[in-house]
């Protein structure tokens, strides 16, 4: 069993890109985008446990920003268990992280962010 503790470093300027799209729409007021980019950094930050559960913490916040009982009591457990089951290596590949997905459903990854992926990890 692979243990999987920290994100490659080549990897990590493409998740805070995602990141800073967040906050950059947020700011704009375009809570669709904002939501697009979170979805982005699950995916690339889904196999690491601080990046997987920061993910979950900031769909938490968003959830609580646009009021949606909905996502917020589907990133609960998402952030309690998500860290753990990176860790493990044990994740649906491709999950957008969201409470509008089962948790444990494995989903395609875009084409741009296997890439990504195909290359720095």
């Amino acid at each position: 069993m692979k243990f999987y503790t920290k994100m490659p470093s080549k990897l990590i300027p493409f998740y805070q890109k995602e990141l800073g799209m967040v906050k950059d729409n947020l700011k704009q007021g375009n809570l669709q985008k904002s939501w697009l980019h979170l979805e982005r950094a699950h995916i690339i930050g889904q196999k690491y446990p601080y990046e997987h559960t920061f993910v979950h913490w900031k769909m938490l916040q968003f959830g609580i920003k646009i009021k949606s009982s909905k996502e917020i009591v589907g990133q609960i457990p998402r952030l309690l268990v998500g860290g753990v089951k990176s860790f493990v290596g044990h994740i649906p590949v491709g999950n957008t992280g969201g409470a509008n997905v089962p948790p444990l459903k494995a989903m395609d990854i875009p084409e741009d962010i296997q890439k990504i992926l195909n290359v720095n990890t």
